[in-house]
């Protein structure tokens, strides 16, 4: 019985094959590794929660300064359609008031005689008109000091000229309007006016006027 105990043993120590003599200092390596790995879990861990904790911060701050100015530019809209239109009525409506950053912005416009209706169901002249107001409401709480306008007018009639004329001179003291138009009344309400001809076949020209020289030269004149 001892005999074939210690053959079953020596055989179980044979398969198990040469002992390993470095199996202490691997395993030391092995569970510093450990270690270090899980430290750097630890940091990652650490970092993602403020990450998440300065997302949320930066979230309610942007969202508080989003509603604060969305509010200013609606009340200034409001007021800037009717001065614009003559009368009626608009507003700027949000499609999500719980997620206001990830909401998209209709215009509901009402101009006078009409129903109230989104901006797509009005003529062309009636969103140039809106899309000019929802601009100067935005010049009113933000300012800029300098502004490009492309045809802007082109859609509109002469009484819708006149009000966009009129609306624009009130930000001249704090803006300057470069505008590009075929409108003489735009024309007439300009400070320098740039003009581009080709006196010469293929050869243009840039010829410019100030309106305060000319007047100047007309009074000399008298």
């Amino acid at each position: 019985m001892i005999e074939t105990r210690v053959a079953e043993l020596r055989a179980k120590l044979d398969s198990m094959g040469p002992v390993n003599l470095v199996a202490i200092e691997e395993h030391a390596e092995h569970e510093e590794r450990y270690a270090f790995l899980m430290k750097q879990q630890e940091d990652l861990s650490a970092a993602k929660q403020q990450l998440l904790e300065m997302i949320k911060t930066i979230n309610s701050t942007t969202t508080e300064l989003f509603k604060n100015t969305f509010d200013k530019v609606n009340a200034e809209f409001q007021e800037m359609f009717k001065k614009l239109f003559g009368g009626g009525s608009a507003k700027l409506v949000l499609t999500d008031d719980e997620d206001v950053l990830e909401a998209g912005i209709e215009i509901i416009a009402r101009p006078p005689g009409k129903k109230l209706q989104t901006i797509s169901l009005l003529s062309g002249g009636e969103r140039t008109m809106t899309a000019v107001a929802l601009l100067f409401s935005l010049f009113k709480v933000k300012p800029s000091p300098f502004c490009v306008l492309d045809e802007l007018d082109a859609a509109l009639d002469d009484a819708n000229i006149n009000r966009f004329v009129e609306a624009l001179t009130d930000f001249l003291t704090q803006s300057q309007f470069i505008i590009i138009t075929h409108s003489r009344q735009t024309i007439a309400a300009a400070s320098v006016i740039y003009g581009v001809t080709m006196q010469t076949r293929g050869i243009s020209k840039v010829v410019s006027m100030k309106f305060a020289d000319y007047q100047a030269n007309e009074k000399n004149m008298k």
